[in-house]
């Protein structure tokens, strides 16, 4: 009998590094210095708010350690058999002895069937695992991970697989991915767990760089660009924002204003209306009188950073 219950093994593939990635010195000497400890064998954890652009790092450093990838989202309904895997079944054999004629006899051995799942599959093939946002699965769903990235040896459940200890392959990597504690659904990782990691906080990116990313993925122009970074980053810093905007907001705006061929000023009622639609929820005023609040808020920011016939963000 076979139990489809769980995913098993996942599809291993080559992501190619891209070309097309702002860079800056900030994000290169980032970039390098994860990748060194990496190839050192030391697993990287890059944590940052949404939108700031871990998993697309995570990705990339895949990518230039030019070895396949697997791939896990974490989840709240994940468990351990997630990453290692599971029995999914038994298997029978028969043996029918019939060297004296007049007797027959049948032994039957029954066997369990095992499949490894991703963590464990990485860790023998020699992949690098992905595993972004682990903070949301729960703690004891990762604690497979505890051995591996200290000893680099997997333990597998008594009885279950016939190989209990498996060493990691020479080219196993691993690199994860988290929001920070306070988002909702977001678990406070192990701190045994932090401890064997080397952590980049991705939430420091100062306004250049930000302006940089947002003008590389939208295709918009640095000085139109840096109105809305500039915009974004003062609503960010609004005391009652519930979830202060990320740079995933900037981009929104940004990619719309490109598109429709919006003028980022507070003079383009289309503008106002845009930044209104993308940061109001991001903020979530709590009640009527926090939302007049908030608009009072983007309009006086607006009067700021990109008042009705002026030019701003310019290169220095």
């Amino acid at each position: 009998m076979i139990d489809q219950g769980l995913p098993h093994s996942a599809a291993a593939w080559s992501p190619a590094p891209r070309a097309d990635l702002f860079e800056n010195p900030q994000l290169v000497s980032m970039g390098d210095r994860a990748l060194s400890y990496l190839k050192a064998g030391i697993p990287v954890h890059l944590r940052g708010p949404a939108g700031t652009g871990k998993t697309t790092m995570a990705m990339q450093l895949a990518g230039r350690l030019g070895r396949p990838m697997v791939l896990l989202t974490g989840d709240d309904s994940l468990t351990a058999a997630h990453l290692i895997g599971r029995e999914i079944g038994t298997k029978s054999r028969q043996v029918v002895d019939r060297y004296v004629h007049s007797v027959r006899r049948v032994e039957t051995e029954t066997s369990s069937m095992w499949v490894d799942a991703v963590l464990a599959q990485a860790v023998v093939e020699g992949l690098t695992f992905v595993y972004d946002e682990f903070t949301r699965s729960p703690p004891q769903a990762n604690n497979p991970l505890l051995s591996i990235v200290e000893e680099r040896i997997l333990i597998f459940p008594a009885g279950s697989r016939k190989e209990r200890l498996v060493h990691a392959h020479p080219e196993f990597r691993a690199i994860l991915t988290s929001n920070p504690e306070e988002y909702a659904g977001v678990s406070r990782p192990q701190d045994a767990l932090l401890d064997r990691l080397i952590t980049f906080d991705l939430d420091d990116y100062d306004r250049e760089t930000e302006i940089g990313i947002v003008s590389n993925r939208t295709g918009l122009a640095y000085p139109e660009t840096a109105v809305i970074v500039d915009l974004v980053r003062g609503i960010r810093r609004w005391p009652k924002a519930h979830q202060p905007p990320s740079m995933r907001s900037a981009i929104m705006i940004a990619r719309i204003v490109g598109r429709e061929a919006i003028t980022p000023s507070v003079d383009d009622p289309r503008f106002v209306r845009l930044c209104l639609d993308v940061l109001a929820a991001k903020a979530k005023p709590a009640n009527r009188e926090d939302r007049d609040r908030f608009a009072a808020t983007l309009l006086r920011l607006m009067n700021n950073h990109c008042p009705a016939n002026a030019t701003h963000g310019d290169r220095p």
